[in-house]
């Protein structure tokens, strides 16, 4: 990779960060039993991975835990970061595989689903620890309902990401 792309990739990196930051925060709907809250940062995570690939990881873990600190969700920053970079790793693998071909809905939606299923199952296993199972299977349906916002946000944005990628 020459040295323009990789300037490019980095600069592209930090904005998607911030966007994740800020999508995550902008509209919080708060779950009083974990309390945690439902937010729109994961569509970002999946147009960063569309745009980044797997570094989207990178941009998934640190905009997601820099919105835990600032929110008041230090305690979750960790699991934050390891789930949400899960999720980034993934979509990022798949749409670095994909790359050239054309943006298949289906496929994309598939991947979002799986990786919202990886979130849900990634804050379950981390509020067994950090309250207990039934604290932590309180918050399920509230992951899941992120989680279809997620997978609406990233179908719309990351066809998008793709062809700004193009130029």
């Amino acid at each position: 990779m020459n040295t323009d792309k990789r300037i490019r990739k980095l600069a592209f990196g930090g904005v998607f960060t911030a966007l994740i930051a800020v999508a995550t925060m902008f509209l919080k709907l708060p779950v009083p039993i974990t309390s945690g809250y439902v937010h729109l940062g994961d569509g970002m995570i999946f147009a960063a991975s569309a745009y980044l690939g797997p570094w989207g990881a990178v941009a998934g873990a640190l905009g997601s835990a820099l919105a835990d600190l600032l929110g008041g969700y230090a305690y979750y920053m960790i699991p934050t970061a390891i789930v949400k970079g899960a999720m980034g790793l993934i979509a990022g693998l798949y749409f670095k595989k994909a790359a050239g071909k054309k943006f298949s809905f289906l496929k994309a939606a598939l991947l979002f689903v799986l990786c919202e299923a990886v979130m849900a199952l990634g804050y379950f296993l981390a509020e067994c620890i950090m309250y207990n199972a039934q604290t932590a299977a309180g918050a399920i349906l509230p992951n899941l309902i992120q989680g279809v916002s997620g997978v609406v946000i990233g179908l719309v944005f990351s066809p998008v990401v793709l062809r700004v990628k193009e130029l």
